[in-house]
């Protein structure tokens, strides 16, 4: 059986991670459609990307971490904060899974508890850590759940 794929495929990762993957028949066509497709390709991606992008992940400046890391000859390092973990409406958060479930536990091992948790399946070894909410946090007062444990 033949294969309906063109024979010419190339694919490119941006380094937000993006693939993008253009197809062709031939030589000439290759030229054409990259010609074509290049500058909306490029706008296409850098839209998409700016979109999923955390908007504020700046950490303001700690003095006394400053004279820890000066006293050490040392370089501090912003602290990581995941792309995937950006805040979508009313409180939901996103992973590289889809959109984390809220759910609210009413007896869990250190009492009641409020958190977002990824919707890839138990026993899944890329599933996300929980984003546990503290009772000190004031999201927990406007935490609304999807799932409510008993």
């Amino acid at each position: 059986m033949p294969s309906t794929e063109a024979p010419i495929s190339i694919t490119v990762k941006t380094a937000a991670g993006s693939l993008v993957t253009v197809r062709a028949e031939n030589g000439e066509e290759l030229d054409q459609v990259v010609a074509l497709s290049l500058a909306s390709l490029a706008s296409a991606v850098h839209e998409l990307e700016a979109a999923v992008k955390p908007t504020n992940t700046a950490v303001p400046p700690n003095p006394q971490m400053a004279a820890i890391v000066t006293s050490f000859g040392a370089t501090e390092v912003a602290p990581f904060v995941p792309a995937a973990y950006t805040n979508v409406t009313d409180g939901q958060r996103l992973c590289p899974h889809g959109t984390m479930t809220r759910i609210h536990g009413l007896t869990g091992k250190f009492g009641p508890y409020k958190g977002h948790f990824c919707p890839a399946k138990q026993g899944d070894m890329t599933k996300c850590t929980t984003q546990y909410i503290k009772q000190n946090q004031p999201e927990w007062n406007t935490f609304q759940a999807d799932q409510t444990k008993a």
